[in-house]
């Protein structure tokens, strides 16, 4: 499926000279955000993943049901103050500063194939620092899937480890 042509482009938002590409059209379209998490799941399947992993938020909208579709578990990572139990942390650097996201420290098993999955790659560093935090706890990153890919910034030079798929380039 074209899924391209279900997103749009917002410019100068959130910010001038930018080119916001916004998923929430295409999740409005029942039939083809169904499509998508097929397609995300198809490649997790392919991956033998036992959980899925999202950062907050938007990794939420595709992780949750991504994990539901497969019957699996899904494990959000979140800022700090927002996971109840003991969490792992990593902090790592942003275009405008340092942020920080954390896991429960018991929420991967050791050794267990973990699909990680975001709405969408631009500069690599959150699905970077998920990653840390999924390998610290002894988890195997078995693959790593987006909705969209904004090629220009790069990030998927983060990724050249692990396999990754993206539904749509820019």
């Amino acid at each position: 499926m074209d899924y391209a042509k279900y997103i749009k482009s917002v410019m100068d938002f959130p910010t001038t000279g930018i080119n916001f590409r916004d998923i929430t059209s295409l999740l409005e379209e029942g039939a083809v955000y169904r499509s998508a998490i097929d397609d995300l799941a198809a490649f997790a399947k392919s991956k033998h993943a036992d959980v899925i992993v999202g950062p907050e938020a938007r990794g939420f909208v595709i992780g949750g049901p991504l994990a539901y579709s497969l019957g699996l578990g899904f494990v959000p990572v979140r800022k700090p103050g927002k996971l109840p139990r003991e969490v792992a942390t990593v902090s790592y650097e942003k275009e405008y500063g340092i942020d920080t996201l954390c896991i429960h420290k018991d929420s991967i098993k050791p050794g267990q194939r973990v699909l990680v999955t975001d709405d969408l790659l631009a500069t690599g560093g959150t699905i970077e620092a998920t990653i840390q935090l999924v390998e610290q706890l002894g988890g195997v990153i078995a693959g790593v899937a987006f909705l969209i890919e904004l090629t220009e910034l790069n990030g998927s030079r983060l990724l050249k480890d692990y396999d990754v798929l993206s539904l749509i380039h820019y």
